[in-house]
């Protein structure tokens, strides 16, 4: 045969890919899931189970859009059809929520004040839907002028964070936070003992807002 006396060179050993490097592959992935702050980094663990999800989810747009639909069930008719109609307007393509709780270990940390914080991402097909959402979502909770102002958000104007109402009796304090990058609506809920540790949580906010904004992440 025509260069069977070649020398086939020196051999090449391709070994099987390890579970652990499938694993790590999937979360560099673009997804919206891959934007999202990843665990042990910071001081993060999982947090508590995302209503009948675990504390980490990824949807598609259309099934996102029908759990947000799902959970109108208990309005009114009327009302019903009219928010059905908002998040049908909002052409959600994605959707992805995770869960943390702060381990203690990290130097902005108060002792024994750690608090969980529930993060979810939506992406819309409009920037503009975006940023009509979170703007509503803002004057809805200014208007009701009970609830405290939050931390602002260094380097990110657009993001708003409110502390629920001050009541002597609770123990617990809440932070709900709105914000938006390009066409990815952000929001955040902290809770924790009081006093809240929202150093903390805006810290968290922060670094997840900054994952967005890299160049070439959001799409």
């Amino acid at each position: 045969m025509n260069g069977a006396d070649r020398d086939a060179g020196a051999p090449v050993w391709e070994f099987p890919e390890k579970a652990e490097d499938r694993a790590a592959k999937a979360d560099e992935d673009t997804g919206l899931a891959g934007l999202l702050v990843p665990y042990e980094a910071g001081g993060w663990s999982r947090g508590p189970d995302l209503g009948e999800f675990g504390p980490d989810v990824e949807l598609s747009g259309e099934r996102a859009t029908a759990l947000r639909k799902e959970r109108l069930r208990g309005l009114p008719r009327t009302l019903r059809r009219q928010m059905e109609k908002e998040i049908d307007r909002q052409r959600l393509t994605g959707l992805a929520m995770r869960s943390y709780q702060s381990t203690g270990e990290a130097a902005w940390s108060v002792k024994g004040h750690t608090f969980t914080m529930s993060i979810e991402l939506a992406r819309m097909e409009s920037p503009a839907a975006v940023r009509d959402r979170a703007r509503t979502q803002s004057r809805f909770l200014e208007a009701m002028d009970i609830f405290r102002k939050g931390p602002a958000i260094k380097g990110h104007e657009n993001a708003r964070c409110y502390l629920q109402p001050k009541i002597d009796e609770v123990d617990l304090d809440r932070m709900f936070c709105t914000a938006y990058v390009g066409n990815v609506l952000v929001t955040a809920t902290a809770a924790g003992a009081v006093p809240l540790n929202t150093k903390g949580a805006a810290m968290l906010l922060t670094e997840q807002l900054d994952r967005i904004d890299e160049p070439g992440k959001a799409v």
